[in-house]
């Protein structure tokens, strides 16, 4: 059982997601670190989502940054979107994942800041825990 699952569209976001790791490892709470491109690799992805126990993803990607609107029209749990600094300072990434449809909701951290990713994420299932019978 996880309690986070955080997925990086490349390899080349591991800095990123080393960041987000650097926090849960500090927490009670359990975790795991994907590799998965929504591109590349949509069916793997949809396995994954559909199959992870996971309570929040917290995605990691660049460019276009279709992961975290991928990964929340999947799943009705929640979603933290860390946009990657790959090309245009990373505005793009930010933008794509800020500009989520209605009813596919997306939280977005600041660009590159994967351990803000990992404090959503913790403060997230501080309240799931809180609200729990």
């Amino acid at each position: 059982m996880v309690d986070i699952s955080i997925i990086m569209g490349s390899e080349s976001d591991r800095s990123i997601a080393n960041r987000a790791v650097s926090v849960l490892e500090k927490s009670k709470y359990t975790y795991e670190v994907m590799v998965i491109s929504a591109h590349r690799n949509p069916d793997e992805l949809e396995s994954y989502i559909s199959s992870t126990d996971a309570k929040v993803f917290i995605t990691i990607a660049g460019l276009s940054a279709a992961l975290p609107g991928v990964v929340a029209s999947r799943t009705k749990r929640p979603v933290v979107g860390v946009p990657v600094s790959a090309k245009l300072g990373g505005l793009d990434a930010l933008l794509s994942i800020a500009q989520m449809p209605p009813g596919v909701p997306v939280g977005s951290v600041g660009i590159d800041n994967g351990a803000n990713g990992a404090h959503l994420a913790l403060r997230i299932l501080d309240l799931i825990d809180t609200v729990k019978p």
